[in-house]
């Protein structure tokens, strides 16, 4: 039940009643119509400022409107009592009754109320994390990682059908590092003093069981034999461990893909999809043979002053058209990147949505003109998307993570092997605050995760707080059960209660954070905004844990009244709601919904 989408539907139809009569003209914008939450609370429980909107199409004042309209919903089904004020504002004030039949309605949901809204089962391809197999996950891709899981999360509850996807960055030349980096710990683990790590390798200790696997497996076989000989073996067998280490860094998270594609895998086992990606271009015309001026700042690797084979990005608002292929023949980091997008169109997605790191925001626009033109839309460089084609791209950028502890910042090097790995963070204050706080930032704002602030139990420490709701939310129950033995305090039970008894101004501010749910879940999942549900989550533990401090400090409001049964079950009815949607929202971002705190 959406509360929102019955009052909307309310107004278009005395709107519509207005046409009838001839009150309003034909021919109005009736989808204009929105319900929104006064200020003011004591304004009444919805307003809507449609007259104002559809004044200048029906040639009236606003006010005109608004009262006609007013004289309309008096008397409506569910509407207690209907107010005009300022220039064309319509408030509206819901019965008792209204509310009560939304606590029945979550009841009867359970897990379901405010999930399958705007999705309508279309197909979205999430892609995150993807990092280089080359290391352990380290608290940079934590935040990326938690973020594109509960993202996936919110558009699978709001209704979409999503895959979530890793791409797996191992054609590259840091492979090749990794490879020889993994042949050294071999020599290690086969008795050889390697001395210092040279630079340029990882020196990381994380490679030593990977050196010890080898040595196990190849004993001195791979010993003194050209690096031609064995280059591609190792590197094949160590990223299949460090991938195997990714896994269970990311199970750490609880998160887990549908589907990781192997970038090496484009052009292997006879195909060459990076190919059939350019020729795909070229019957669009926007392949050419051309040279590049150098750009500023650019570190040489895709540049060359030779003939290349370019793409006309630039038709698609990009600043200068990318290289594709080499002089030489080979393909640039860019083309593979595009076969991949190109193979995820021809999987038929309809939306791409890809999250990436701070570091990767100037590489934006060349893959959203990429997708734009196999897509057949144009490019929205400042949305990050496409625009009237068959596919749309979404970028979204998770900013820095910085950790403090002692009061100390701790910094990450990955080359220089003292990052700070992503299980670090998890051994130390466990997997439901690091989800819960890499979520409670918009993911464009810098996040600072303070080790002390995430383990606290008080009001400051947001996934305390909510997680705490919920378990005192559970206990009410088994209080219950103490006063009156044999209730039946189950979902169904509860559902066929009256609820006639719950009046509190306190009781009915809380059914109202109840009933923002479902629009919240739809507004998150529109713009791809997962902080949202964490936002509402800390909000609705706030009402529930004032409404039990009510009860603390005014006996007669306590959830349990030991001489009224009644009373009792109306209010653990609410208690029950208020557990069921605390519940969701914690599952939408990953996070446990525990019956008991430790």
């Amino acid at each position: 039940m959406n509360v929102f989408q019955h009052v909307e539907t309310t107004i278009k139809s005395a709107l519509t009643a207005l046409i009838k009569d001839g009150v309003l003209p034909e021919g109005l914008d009736l989808a204009k119509v929105s319900a929104e939450l006064p200020k003011d609370p004591t304004h009444g429980d919805f307003a809507t400022s449609i007259a104002l909107a559809l004044a200048k199409p029906a040639g009236k004042k606003p006010r005109e409107i608004a009262d006609a309209l007013a004289g309309k919903l008096v008397g409506a089904k569910d509407i207690a009592k209907v107010d005009v004020a300022g220039p064309g504002f319509v408030n509206l004030t819901m019965k008792p009754e209204y509310w009560h039949a939304l606590v029945t309605a979550i009841l009867k949901d359970g897990s379901s109320y405010g999930a399958n809204g705007i999705g309508n089962r279309e197909t979205v391809n999430v892609e995150y994390v993807s990092a280089n197999p080359t290391g352990p996950m380290h608290v940079g891709h934590c935040r990326g990682a938690v973020f594109g899981d509960a993202l996936a999360n919110l558009l699978s509850f709001a209704g979409f059908d999503v895959t979530r996807e890793y791409y797996i960055n191992d054609a590259g030349g840091q492979v090749d590092v990794l490879a020889r980096s993994a042949h050294l710990r071999y020599r290690e683990a086969l008795g050889e003093d390697i001395g210092a790590i040279p630079d340029g390798l990882y020196p990381g200790d994380y490679l030593k069981p990977v050196g010890a696997a080898l040595a196990k497996m190849y004993g001195i076989k791979l010993v003194g034999k050209p690096e031609a000989e064995w280059l591609a073996e190792v590197r094949t067998f160590a990223i299949d461990a460090m991938m195997v280490m990714i896994r269970e860094d990311l199970e750490a998270l609880n998160i887990k893909h549908n589907i990781f594609v192997s970038e090496a895998s484009l052009t292997r086992g006879g195909t060459d999809k990076v190919k059939a990606a350019i020729d795909a271009l070229d019957k669009k015309g926007l392949i050419y043979k051309g040279r590049l001026e150098k750009p500023l700042g650019h570190d040489g690797d895709d540049w060359e002053d030779r003939e290349q084979t370019l793409f006309k990005s630039t038709q698609f608002g990009d600043d200068a058209d990318r290289a594709l292929q080499k002089s030489d023949g080979s393909y640039t980091y860019f083309a593979g990147d595009i076969a991949y997008h190109y193979d995820k169109v021809q999987r038929g997605y309809r939306q791409l949505i890809n999250v990436f790191g701070a570091d990767h925001v100037g590489y934006i626009t060349r893959l959203t003109c990429a997708v734009a033109a196999f897509g057949g839309g144009k490019a929205n460089i400042k949305g990050w998307c496409t625009e009237g084609g068959q596919t749309d791209i979404e970028v979204k950028v998770v900013q820095l993570v910085k950790l403090f502890k002692g009061g100390e910042p701790y910094k990450m090097s990955k080359r220089a092997g003292t990052f700070v790995t992503l299980r670090d963070v998890v051994d130390e204050v466990g997997r439901d605050p690091v989800r819960f706080m890499m979520l409670y930032r918009k993911e464009l704002e810098p996040l600072d995760f303070d080790f002390s602030k995430v383990t606290e139990q008080s009001k400051d420490n947001p996934v305390f707080y909510v997680q705490y709701a919920h378990a005192r939310a559970a206990s009410v129950a088994g209080k219950a059960l103490d006063v009156f033995p044999n209730l039946d305090l189950s979902a169904a039970a509860l559902a066929k209660v009256d609820l006639g008894a719950l009046t509190d101004e306190a009781e009915l501010a809380l059914v109202h954070r109840l009933a923002e749910f479902p629009r919240m879940i739809n507004g998150a999942a529109g713009v791809r905004e997962p902080h949202r549900v964490a936002f509402y989550l800390y909000d609705l533990a706030s009402a529930f844990h004032g409404l039990w401090a009510r009860g603390n400090d005014l006996p007669q409001l306590r959830f349990i009244q030991a001489n009224d049964r009644s009373l009792t079950l109306a209010r653990l009815a609410l208690v029950h709601a208020t557990k069921s949607v605390i519940s969701s929202g914690l599952a939408v971002l990953g996070v446990e919904a525990p019956e008991a705190m430790h």
